[in-house]
C-alpha cells in the first residue's frame, strides 16, 4: 500500500459544511414540530446522531481501508445485514412500513445499515474478479447478494432504497468493465422488475399517477408535490430569508426529512438550492478524484460506489422536490432529518476519507 498521506482537505470541509448545514435546516424546518414542547426534540436528536457519526468518521479515518476487504469483515457484515433485514420485518408497523428497530425515543433504520455492507461487498467482488466481470463466477453471486439485500428492503417496503442499492450496484458493475449487451438485457430486466414494484402496490401506482398529474388530486396523492412546487416557487431567487418558511408551518409533509430541499429553496431561494447543489458537486469531484487515485483496486471501487451512492441520493431527492421525479422518502444526504441516514452517510466519508489518505 502507498504511503499513507493527508486527508483530502477539501473533501474533508465539505463534509463538514454540509453537515453543518444540515444540522441549521433541522432546526429551522422542525421548528413548529417543537412549539409547545422543552427544546426541539428533532434537532436535539440529529446532534447526538452527528456527534455519533463524527465519531464513526473519525475512527474510520484512522484505521486502514483495506480492514473492510477481509473475507470475515465482509461476510460479517452482509450476515448482520441480513438478520437485521429479516428481523425489522416482525417489528411494530409504523405508517404501514417496518423499516425501524426502536429503542424508547430512539429508532434504527435496517435499510440505512444495509449501504455498509453491500458497497464493501461489491468492491471486493470486483478486486477479486476483476477478469470474471463478464462471467458466471461473478455475476452471480454479485447479483444474488444485491438481489437478496434489495428484497428484503422491498418488503419492508422501502422502494426508494432497495432502488438505490441497485441503482449504485449496476454503476459500479458497468465501470468495471460489464459488457454493454450484459447493460442492455439488465436494463431491460430491471426496468420490467421497476414496472411490477410501482404496480403491484395501490399507493404506488397512486403515487405515479398524481406525479404525471398532480393537479387532478391536490388534496390527495398530488398534495405533497404541489405544496413542494409552492414552497420551491415562494422562494424566488434570493428566498424568504433563514426561519421564514411559511411551508413548514403545516402545510408540506415531512419539511424537516424527505422535503427539507423545498425548505432550503424557499427560504434560501434559487440561489441558495442551486449553491447546495454545487457543493454535493464538489463532493463528487473530489470523491472521485480521490477514488481514482487509490493505491489499489478494492480501494477505487469502494470509493467511487460510496460517491456514487451520496450523491445519486442527493440528486433523487431534490428531484423529487421539484417534482421530476414521483414522491418518495429519499433522504438528502448529511441534510435531512434521520439519525440512521446521517450516521451512515458519515461513516462512509470516513471511509471515502481514509482512501483519499492513501493516493
Amino acid at each position: 500500500m502507498a504511503k499513507k498521506l493527508a486527508c483530502d482537505k477539501v473533501l474533508f470541509t465539505v463534509i463538514l459544511l454540509l453537515l453543518t448545514f444540515g444540522l441549521v435546516m433541522v432546526y429551522s424546518a422542525s421548528a413548529p414540530l417543537a412549539r409547545g414542547k422543552a427544546g426541539n426534540p428533532l434537532f436535539v436528536r440529529q446532534c447526538a446522531a452527528a456527534a455519533l457519526g463524527l465519531l464513526a468518521m473519525t475512527v474510520l479515518m484512522h484505521l486502514p481501508y483495506r480492514l473492510l476487504r477481509e473475507p470475515r469483515v465482509i461476510w460479517t457484515l452482509l450476515g448482520g445485514t441480513l438478520l437485521l433485514l429479516v428481523a425489522v420485518l416482525f417489528q411494530p408497523s409504523l405508517n404501514g412500513t417496518r423499516r425501524w428497530f426502536f429503542f424508547g425515543p430512539l429508532s434504527l433504520q435496517a435499510s440505512e445499515l444495509a449501504k455498509l455492507a453491500v458497497l464493501p461487498f461489491l468492491a471486493y467482488q470486483i478486486d477479486r474478479k476483476n477478469e470474471q466481470v463478464n462471467q458466471r463466477d461473478f455475476l452471480l453471486p454479485t447479483l444474488l447478494v444485491v438481489g437478496v439485500v434489495a428484497a428484503l428492503i422491498l418488503a419492508e417496503p422501502d422502494l426508494g432504497t432497495a432502488a438505490l442499492l441497485v441503482l449504485v450496484a449496476a454503476v459500479l458493475i458497468f465501470l468495471a468493465g460489464l459488457s454493454l449487451r450484459y447493460v442492455a438485457g439488465a436494463g431491460v430486466v430491471l426496468g420490467a422488475l421497476l414496472v411490477v414494484a410501482v404496480f403491484s402496490a395501490d399507493y404506488r401506482r397512486a403515487r405515479l399517477l398524481a406525479f404525471l398529474s398532480p393537479e387532478s388530486d391536490p388534496l390527495g396523492n398530488g398534495y405533497q408535490a404541489l405544496q413542494s412546487l409552492i414552497a420551491v416557487g415562494s422562494g424566488g431567487l434570493f428566498g424568504l430569508g433563514q426561519g421564514r418558511s411559511v411551508q413548514k408551518l403545516y402545510f408540506l409533509p415531512h419539511p424537516e426529512s424527505d422535503f427539507i430541499f423545498s425548505i432550503v429553496a424557499e427560504e434560501l431561494g434559487l440561489l441558495g438550492a442551486l449553491a447546495l447543489l454545487a457543493v454535493f458537486g464538489v463532493l463528487a469531484w473530489r470523491g472521485i478524484r480521490a477514488s481514482l487515485a487509490a493505491p489499489d483496486r478494492f480501494g477505487r471501487y469502494l470509493g467511487l460506489a460510496i460517491t456514487c451512492l451520496l450523491v445519486v441520493q442527493a440528486l433523487i431527492n431534490s428531484a423529487v422536490a421539484v417534482a421530476l421525479l414521483p414522491t418518495k422518502g429519499i433522504p438528502l444526504p448529511f441534510i435531512s432529518y434521520g439519525g440512521s441516514s446521517l450516521i451512515v452517510a458519515l461513516t462512509l466519508s470516513g471511509v471515502l476519507l481514509n482512501i483519499s489518505e492513501h493516493g
